[in-house]
């Protein structure tokens, strides 16, 4: 920046355009994304805006692209309705925000998330306004912000299938991409993971170490991503001759991984193999296993699913399906903003590949 625009305060639109040889009016449409400006001069406005060191000012832009530059990240789920619990609103709301909550951050997968979200915004000068939606106050509020404009679109992270907020969202005609294939049918663009493909890899890795008498510890079975992780790793089984798995059911927590280890430790004594619907439930399938003086991989071999921090944090490390969720996250991001650029643009799906991570446990 030169010594006379330093004297004269904030560099102006004025300034880029001296900078750049051209009209106030055609630096306005660069800076505000206009697409009809031919590529040498959006080249050489924005040289000059690095040269002239010009910020745009957010509110003004505003008023020109009627955008925010904003995205909400929203976690989601089906909550409990006051009615039902014969509790008043405010009351169930409080409740239900603050357990809700603890149980978002508890768990690695939304730092994932976010990390991939706001990867990708940060350089397009954007950000994430997260918010949560457990409640149908919640969800109204979520969808009375995404109307009166104050984010441009939302990415939604449901955490239950039965999840009302992608239909609001559908019906309201918000722009929004999922973080998972909706359990109903939306038409709301989404990514996803090939579940059913990576429970294959999981139970693969286990019959090739020679283990016989394996049993799975499913995530919650009304989540389509534990309905698919389970029924991978069924069919897999079947189709090399084992027709019967022990299953218990899991929450996707370390609280219930230990209680279902319990359970099968209980009933499946003789049991050589674990593959665990995500890394949180096999960490505490591990601890359980210390407990009662299995040892890791040597007399049981656990296999999760993620690759999350969890993975890591076990002892030993964890063998896990890796799902790529800072990409897709991306990804996910990618495609709202593209749906914002193209609002008549189709409705779209992208399906990641899992892929088996081998470490100590199995």
């Amino acid at each position: 920046m030169t010594d006379d625009l330093r004297s004269a305060g904030a560099p102006t639109l004025e300034d880029v355009a001296r900078a750049a040889g051209v009209s106030r009016a055609t630096v306005s449409r660069v800076v505000n994304g206009v697409r009809n400006v031919d590529p040498v001069i959006q080249e050489a406005v924005r040289r000059a805006v690095s040269v002239t060191g010009y910020t745009p000012n957010r509110a003004a832009r505003s008023l020109v692209t009627r955008r925010a530059d904003a995205i909400a990240l929203v976690v989601s789920g089906a909550g409990v309705e006051p009615e039902a619990a014969g509790e008043s609103e405010d009351t169930t709301a409080s409740r239900d925000g603050s357990s809700f909550t603890a149980q978002v951050f508890a768990d690695p997968f939304f730092g994932r998330v976010v990390t991939g979200v706001v990867n990708y915004l940060r350089p397009r000068g954007m950000h994430p306004v997260l918010m949560f939606a457990e409640s149908s106050r919640a969800r109204e509020d979520v969808v009375a912000y995404l109307r009166q404009g104050r984010a441009d679109g939302a990415l939604v992270v449901s955490t239950h299938a039965e999840d009302p907020l992608p239909a609001l969202i559908a019906e309201a005609d918000l722009a929004a991409v999922l973080f998972a294939r909706p359990a109903r049918p939306v038409p709301v663009s989404y990514v996803d993971l090939a579940h059913q493909d990576g429970a294959r890899l999981a139970a693969e890795h286990l019959l090739g170490r020679g283990c016989r008498r394996i049993a799975t510890i499913s995530g919650p079975l009304d989540v389509p991503a534990g309905q698919a992780r389970l029924t991978g790793f069924r069919d897999t089984m079947a189709r090399h001759g084992h027709p019967y798995i022990p299953i218990v059911e899991g929450q996707f927590t370390q609280e219930s991984g230990e209680a279902a280890m319990e359970r099968l430790l209980a009933e499946h004594p003789d049991l050589d193999g674990v593959f665990a619907a995500n890394d949180l439930m096999a960490l505490g399938a591990c601890h359980v296993l210390r407990e009662h003086g299995r040892s890791v991989p040597g007399d049981v071999a656990v296999v999760g699913f993620d690759d999350s921090s969890a993975a890591l944090a076990c002892r030993p490390p964890l063998t896990t399906v890796r799902q790529p969720v800072e990409g897709m996250a991306a990804e996910m991001t990618r495609l709202l903003l593209d749906r914002l650029s193209r609002p008549d643009g189709p409705v779209t799906s992208v399906i990641f590949e899992p892929e088996l991570v081998v470490r100590g446990s199995a």
